[in-house]
């Protein structure tokens, strides 16, 4: 697994429990280093100096060190580590506050002549805000221009909009919050409740709930359960009962179980392995990871981030030695092994629930009679335990129906019988027919799953085929690449007058839709059929995101992301308009627009809160379909337009998508138009010119088949446009 790079807001939680143990400290001397790292020096009357390090770049953190891992002092201070020398010189330390349940700091400093408040955002871009005691903002490391809040110098400082605080969250709101969700489980706890992906999936596991549940078979029983969960999870946090953990993965990426040693305060070299993850408490979800306990969660922040820079600066050049290809190929052999064995559970499973189905209508008196006997006692208010006296009454006297009762459980309402040696829980209240459909339904259900692991299982097979092929042509190579070749950056290799240009194959998550990086570097990614188009709603729009469509029918949903699936999700970034134009041209360039022969068509752009899959009363949503919210931002007369591109760097692909974005991105491109030639014949046009541009043929014909070109190309007929 990654190493974590950001603090969560379960960390920040429990942090704060522990910094305002320093509270009355003294502030000497602020720091600037780079543009993203501030380091107070403090004074501690009871222990001493105290060194506060206010992360915000590529890592995001907050938290003391040990004095003697501080970074050196840099050079001439720049004006904002000044301007904190001016307001702070002197001050005491008397607030932290987490605000709400975001990811954002609030340090509260005061002297004679006022109060500071310095507010850390540990999200998006990260941010560093000073303001005085009523929240104007004296200076911020970056400046924030959002339709949703301005951070500048001047201004009164705007927290981003409340969302739900899963620690203080009631009942109520709780399941509100997951009826509202038309996803599963765990994606719901990370978004819908801020969770985060991590805690979501902890909460999942103390709950003993499947994470990949839709929400629409969850009951209020799941929901019990993972409410306990959440309870239980904050009551650690508000009692501040930590057991703070650090977590590593060995060399080979696999962990060990158990904990691994003593970390304590400040312990270099408690066990050995690659730091993955720092906790407050003890996670199921990292059951299987080696585990160093610390006295406090600040102690193992601090060697976490610590432990976690010596490994960058010492991680060995991976061109300089030969992959472990034997242990990833031996890897993906295993999980196809285990793949096999849980697709056969799930036909026999499947299976077992069909036949109990039959077995019902098969005994259809017998179970009627039992079924009729429970409903009509309860609705006589008897109780349960007298209903399992009938039954037991009834065995002795011979009864068949009550013989084949081997169970029944009120609290649950659950009557289980034994036909033929198959035992089936019956939900009493419900008739045979209901609950003959129910394990129709989960037979069902389980044969989807088998559907899901044969499509993973043929991707595994295609990483172990990968995996092979790599080890095959490190051998054939037998390691002797040109280094400054390898090594060279894009913009200073001639790449078609190569000899031979070194493979370096990607496939991305997103690479069975449509998609394409825009100019400003965001992903656009867009629907191939109806079936991709419902995926897209459902599974992968996050607040932030742009959904684009055409005014004419036939089009492709086109998301425009604000940020990756596997980051948090904000509606604070505005997005590039240049972005927003080249996604509006690509979703009419991969409409019907194209495939009529017309070179302009008119787009809309949306928010993501305006999509829905509910359609207003009367109506009907086709699959793929979605209905619209609010006022729609026009693109007319957006002119279609696409090339197709061979990416040499940083990874060798075809690519496809609008020219602007396009062609800054491949080493060469062909620019196409609507035309007369079938998206099969325009194809091997395309692959014939890309051969001949090369002077390595051979490394076309490998990454750039007709076929994945025609991954890139528009629907209907096309030409080259002429240049």
């Amino acid at each position: 697994m990654d190493p974590k790079r950001e603090l969560t807001s379960v960390d920040l939680a429990a942090l704060v429990g522990e910094l305002d143990t320093y509270e009355g400290a003294k502030v000497d001397k602020a720091y600037l280093y780079g543009d993203d790292l501030v380091r107070l020096k403090m004074r501690d009357f009871d222990r001493g100096r105290v060194e506060l390090l206010l992360e915000v770049g590529e890592t995001k953190r907050a938290h003391t060190v040990a004095p003697e891992r501080v970074p050196d002092a840099p050079g001439r201070p720049p004006q904002f580590a000044m301007m904190l020398r001016n307001r702070l010189s002197g001050a005491d330390f008397v607030d932290v506050e987490q605000y709400e349940f975001d990811r954002i700091l609030e340090f509260v400093f005061e002297r004679e002549d006022g109060v500071t408040r310095i507010i850390v955002e540990l999200f998006g871009q990260g941010n560093v805000a000073v303001t005085n005691g009523e929240y104007e903002v004296i200076d911020s490391l970056e400046t924030v221009r959002l339709k949703s809040r301005t951070v500048v110098p001047g201004s009164r400082y705007e927290f981003p909009e409340t969302r739900t605080n899963p620690l203080t969250v009631s009942r109520e709101a709780f399941g509100r919050e997951m009826e509202e969700s038309d996803t599963d489980v765990v994606r719901t706890l990370a978004t819908q409740l801020n969770f985060g992906g991590l805690y979501g999936e902890e909460v999942c596991s103390r709950a003993g709930v499947e994470k990949a549940m839709d929400i629409a078979d969850a009951d209020e029983a799941v929901y019990d359960r993972l409410y306990e969960a959440t309870e239980r999870l904050a009551l650690d946090v508000r009692n501040r009962n930590f057991e703070p953990r650090l977590y590593l993965e060995d060399d080979a990426g696999d962990g060990n179980d158990g904990e691994a040693g003593d970390g304590g305060e400040g312990n270099d070299d408690s066990s050995s392995g690659r730091v993955v993850d720092v906790t407050p408490f003890p996670l199921e979800e990292h059951a299987e990871l080696a585990a160093d306990p610390y006295d406090s969660f600040l102690s193992a922040l601090d060697d976490y981030f610590y432990r976690l820079e010596l490994a960058e600066e010492e991680e060995p050049d991976p061109t300089d030695q030969r992959p472990d290809f034997e242990e990833e190929i031996a890897k993906y052999e295993r999980i196809i092994e285990q793949q096999e064995g849980a697709i056969e559970g799930f036909e026999l499973e499947a299976e077992a629930m069909r036949e109990q189905a039959e077995l019902l209508y098969a005994e259809y008196g017998l179970v009627d009679d039992i079924l009729t006997t429970v409903q009509e006692a309860r609705a006589q208010d008897r109780p349960w335990e007298e209903i399992e006296e009938r039954f037991e009454a009834g065995k002795e006297r011979g009864i068949e129906a009550a013989e084949a009762v081997v169970d029944v459980d009120g609290s649950e309402g659950i009557v289980t019988v034994d036909l033929d040696g198959d035992r089936i829980d019956l939900v009493a209240h419900d008739g045979l027919e209901q609950n003959a459909d129910r394990l129709y339904t989960e037979a069902k259900r389980i044969a989807e799953k088998k559907e899901g692991a044969l499509a993973a299982i043929e991707d595994t097979r295609e990483d172990l085929e990968d995996a092979k092929r790599r080890r095959d042509q490190w051998e054939a190579d037998d390691g002797d690449e040109n280094e400054e070749e390898a090594d060279a950056e894009a913009e200073d290799t001639d790449w078609l007058s190569l000899a031979s240009v070194p493979i370096r194959e990607n496939e991305p998550w997103y690479d069975r839709f449509r998609w394409f990086h825009t100019s400003d570097d965001y992903l656009v990614i867009g629907g191939r059929n109806a079936d991709q188009n419902e995926e897209l709603v459902k599974k992968y729009l996050e607040p932030g995101d742009k959904v684009l469509h055409t005014q004419a029918h036939g089009g492709p949903v086109t998301v425009l992301k604000a940020t990756d699936p596997s980051e948090a999700s904000s509606s604070d970034i505005e997005l590039p308009e240049t972005s927003i134009e080249e996604a509006a041209q690509f979703a009419v360039s991969y409409a019907s627009v194209w495939k009529d022969g017309r070179y302009a068509g008119d787009v809309y752009a949306v928010d993501s809160d305006q999509v829905t899959k509910t359609p207003e009363s009367g109506e009907y949503l086709e699959k793929g379909g979605f209905a619209i919210r609010g006022d729609r931002t026009y693109y007319d007369d957006t002119p279609v337009g696409v090339a197709v591109g061979i990416q040499c760097e940083p990874y060798t692909r075809v690519i496809g998508g609008p020219p602007s974005a396009v062609e800054g991105e491949a080493a060469t491109t062909i620019e196409l138009e609507p035309g007369r030639y079938a998206q099969a014949d325009a194809a091997k046009r395309l692959y014939r010119e890309f051969r001949e541009r090369f002077a390595d043929e051979s490394f076309v014909r490998k990454i750039a088949s007709p076929d994945r070109i025609q991954h890139f190309m528009p629907p209907g007929g096309s030409r080259i446009a002429e240049q």
